[in-house]
């Protein structure tokens, strides 16, 4: 065939491929190439349940997921299709600009690009790591952690990618980047970590999706949950038994083969929880893997009984659940376990021993709690947050910085940890008033298991936010705190936000970190300057070690 003729065809075939492309599922089939084990052309067989939710026009999408079950591939291909067919700019946010926005453009978008002619075509100008240009059209690719990277962009969608990772005060900032647009959609997607946090808060308020597919066995539609449909063999996490490890039918309780979830899960279809949410929101577990044997499943959920990393692991990434460890936060019964009958709580208290003080800074209040510090009759040990016990003898807010001072002189503080922001320069005020007897609290994290007092700055303490909550919350578990009865519903509302989420770093290596969600926690904070306070009114403020067992 002649190369003109060749080409005329060509110009025809792509036509009338541009002609047949309707839907966003009918883009990806049509111009996305996928490389590593399974190579060509996208297509749905391996993934199912991502083709309807391709489709969706909702201008609000909420995905609940599993780790790797398919859902970035659907954030880029939503974006790739806008871009395209609609002409219109996209906004894809990732937790952060290093190295999340990076990796993004190395591992997503570069091969997509070089994989599909296509795309290769559409992009004019790929050379910023946060900026593509597709004609009128572009891609913003950004890190959730900077305000100002998210301003000024006019876009038609956003895609946030691993929400639960982000900073959600960054996200609201985000969101209104389409407020201008008579055509938008937003897409929240992230595996989850607790209740009412991040994406689960979204969920939450949205359809609640749940894919159902015809059971081949007794012809009637169920899911695949746990733990009605995992079966384990074995309670074991090193016996060979694991391998047996199988699913089942909710209904009929006979047994699913993984090797044929490409026959009764193909034709499954996405079952709203409620019909009458304007919010379009899915969720789905690793059990529907194709690549997830069971036996893998069943590991990880044995080793969860032993290992507080590996049941959440477990729960967030393999069942796209939300889920707290047990003892990751305070309850109301370790609450009830500190307080005594014959312990009230007044402002006209006054104390017999050493008082500390922790003040937290709201956004109309400044929260405060004052302890009286005892030394334990028994026990060796030279730490005095191990060593000592404390009563809460008053909890409550202030309006001004100013009030504090009677606090201080009323309550004989001889130590006050309070907040730096956002007031730090009431703050730091408040400290040259009572020189020597204040510190100005900063968090850190990392893996550092000190506090130091920065030397330019004689007034700020650095606290490991993880390690001072840990201590500060295992001096309740422990009962080493006298609780009044009168206690208020607001203090113990704000002392149990704080949840432990277990996790791992970069190098697989177990983490923790406190996390709170939009629910307030301030009392739970002068709880943790409280008990900084300790140590330097004991004397021992100067970089010290957190106790190995607190952690």
């Amino acid at each position: 065939m002649h190369k003109l003729e060749k080409d005329f065809y060509d110009q025809i075939r792509k036509a009338l491929i541009r002609k047949s492309v309707v839907s966003c599922s009918s883009w990806a089939e049509n111009y996305r190439v996928m490389g590593g084990e399974r190579p060509g052309p996208w297509r749905f067989s391996r993934h199912p349940w991502l083709k309807v939710p391709h489709n969706w026009k909702d201008e609000y999408q909420v995905y609940q997921k599993a780790a790797q079950m398919g859902f970035t591939e659907l954030g880029l291909n939503k974006t790739f299709y806008f871009i395209d067919i609609k002409g219109a700019s996209v906004l894809y946010v990732l937790p952060t600009k290093h190295p999340d926005a990076t990796d993004f453009s190395t591992s997503r978008f570069g091969p997509a690009l070089q994989m599909s002619p296509h795309l290769r075509n559409l992009f004019s100008d790929v050379s910023n790591v946060g900026h593509k240009r597709a004609g009128s059209a572009n891609l913003f690719v950004r890190g959730s952690r900077t305000r100002s990277a998210m301003k000024s962009l006019p876009v038609s969608m956003i895609v946030f990618d691993e929400l639960d990772e982000m900073d959600q005060d960054n996200v609201i900032l985000a969101e209104e980047r389409t407020s201008g647009q008579e055509e938008r959609q937003i897409l929240k997607i992230s595996t989850p970590t607790f209740e009412k946090v991040g994406i689960n808060a979204a969920f939450h308020l949205s359809s609640q999706h749940y894919y159902s597919f015809k059971c081949p066995h007794c012809g009637r539609f169920t899911v695949l949950d746990y733990p009605d449909s995992l079966v384990i063999p074995t309670d074991d996490a090193t016996s060979t038994k694991l391998y047996e490890s199988y699913y089942i039918c909710k209904l009929c309780k006979k047994r699913l083969e993984h090797d044929l979830k490409s026959t009764y899960l193909v034709n499954g279809e996405w079952v709203p929880t409620y019909t009458d949410r304007i919010i379009k929101g899915a969720t789905i577990n690793q059990f529907y893997s194709f690549v997830r044997k069971p036996w893998e499943l069943a590991l990880i959920c044995l080793q969860g009984r032993s290992d507080p990393t590996a049941e959440q692991e477990f729960y967030n990434s393999k069942l796209g659940m939300v889920h707290t460890v047990e003892g990751a936060g305070i309850t109301d019964a370790d609450l009830r376990d500190c307080e005594s009958k014959s312990h009230r709580m007044d402002i006209k208290y006054k104390p017999s021993s050493m008082t500390v003080m922790g003040v937290d800074v709201g956004i109309k209040k400044i929260h405060v709690s004052v302890e009286e510090v005892f030394q334990k009759k028994s026990g060796i040990s030279h730490d005095p947050n191990l060593s000592t016990k404390t009563k809460l003898i008053w909890a409550g807010t202030v309006d001004q910085f100013e009030e504090l001072d009677s606090y201080m002189q009323h309550f004989r503080i001889a130590f006050c940890v309070v907040d730096s922001n956002p007031e730090r320069r009431k703050a730091i005020e408040f400290a040259q008033r009572h020189e020597g007897r204040v510190k100005l609290c900063y968090y850190i994290q990392g893996n550092s298991g000190k506090y130091v007092t920065a030397s330019d700055e004689s007034y700020v303490v650095q606290a490991h936010r993880t390690a001072w909550f840990d201590l500060a919350f295992s001096r309740i578990r422990r009962h080493d705190i006298i609780l009044p009865y009168n206690l208020s519903e607001e203090y113990k509302r704000h002392i149990k936000v704080p949840i432990r989420h277990y996790g791992r770093d970069p190098m697989g290596n177990p983490t923790g970190r406190y996390l709170s969600g939009k629910d307030d926690d301030h009392f739970a904070h002068t709880r943790l300057y409280a008990e900084l306070a300790i140590m330097f009114a004991s004397g021992k403020g100067v970089s010290q070690d957190i106790p190995a067992g607190s952690l």
